[in-house]
């Protein structure tokens, strides 16, 4: 799979073919821009190039067009991945170091997401937490800091663990509403509550650490 940057020679083989043979290409980028490649061939019409340069990730449509002799359309599609960590918004509260560093371990290649990801998920468990922050809505404590690293560092290891990064969740065996009724799995490890969200047991003890002049979660549920 192309990266995006990557210059590459799309190539058609044409069967049959003479000198009546002529391909041309058209390329459609994934915002709907096309471009026609010059195209050429060394070997009288039956090998067709035409050089390309994937510049957006997405899905890439190559539309070959040959006349004369081995007359026909021929389309492909090329998925090109984006540049690792481009397009991603938000904060992170952690480094792919620090998540090495946690797990002892090489990090995934698509840490930044999985960082960048697990910092979402944290905010949305401490919505009503209150802590100190700068204008950006960062922590200022060095303390929450290296907590809040380690939450989300905990959150990406849960991931790798459970399979679950989607929260689609193997933890419930069964799910209803009006009046609610949850049954949870008996081998199962859950996540703990904390303020409005669930948390890894780990992520959760490390907020738990801190004073509370420091992180304030308001009432914490006891866990089940």
């Amino acid at each position: 799979m192309p990266d995006v940057g990557d210059v590459v020679t799309a190539q058609l083989l044409v069967a049959p073919y003479d000198a009546t043979t002529t391909a041309t290409l058209a390329v459609t980028a994934p915002d709907g821009t096309v471009s026609t490649p010059v195209t050429s061939t060394v070997d009288s019409g039956q090998t067709w190039t035409a050089p390309l340069t994937y510049t957006a990730a997405g899905v890439w449509l190559l539309r070959w067009t040959v006349t004369g002799t081995g007359a026909s359309v021929e389309i492909e599609q090329v998925s090109v991945a984006p540049t690792p960590g481009a397009g991603l918004t938000g904060r992170s509260y952690a480094t792919t170091t620090q998540l090495a560093n946690q797990l002892q371990a090489a990090p995934p290649l698509d840490a930044v997401r999985q960082l960048a990801d697990a910092s979402k998920s944290l905010d949305d468990a401490l919505l009503t937490a209150v802590y100190d922050t700068d204008s950006a809505g960062m922590p200022t404590d060095p303390d929450v800091q290296a907590a809040f690293a380690e939450a989300v560092c905990a959150i990406v290891d849960w991931w790798d663990e459970t399979g679950d990064e989607l929260g689609a969740d193997g933890d419930w065996q069964s799910v209803s509403a009006g009046p609610v009724s949850m049954s949870r799995g008996s081998n199962s490890i859950s996540a703990q509550p904390v303020a409005n969200g669930y948390l890894p047991p780990r992520a959760a003890s490390a907020l738990r650490r801190l004073p509370s002049e420091k992180l304030r979660l308001g009432v914490v549920a006891t866990p089940w």
